[in-house]
């Protein structure tokens, strides 16, 4: 049941996310983007830039630091490299972002989030 719930949560939290990502510009072109590496949450396009996104959510804003880790990144960065290919066809810039999301405030985007 808590995997359950879990599961809800993290939904709510990528459809939060792509509605935030939309009012900034965004164009969304893929949500949970399963691979054989990993899953990407968004998949986000603007101005000759595709983002790969990783959402995390939070209940307390305390505990956003640390929702994100290397090892996290790392997977995001695989699964998006197996699938770049396919969004970045026009010869897009490409990187890893993060959203970060609590209750009550702003959610918190990081730009270019993997550097390897």
């Amino acid at each position: 049941m808590k995997r359950q719930l879990a599961e809800q949560r993290g939904r709510k939290a990528e459809d939060e996310a792509a509605r935030w990502l939309e009012g900034q510009g965004w164009t969304i072109l893929a949500r949970r983007r399963k691979t054989k590496v990993g899953e990407i949450d968004l998949v986000a396009k603007r101005e000759g830039l595709i983002a790969f996104v990783e959402v995390k959510w939070r209940q307390r804003i305390a505990d956003l630091d640390l929702a994100i880790d290397e090892h996290r990144l790392s997977r995001v960065a695989a699964a998006a490299e197996s699938v770049a290919h396919e969004y970045a066809t026009g010869g897009e810039d490409m990187r890893i972002d993060v959203i970060l999301l609590a209750p009550g405030v702003t959610p918190r985007h990081i730009e270019n989030a993997w550097m390897p």
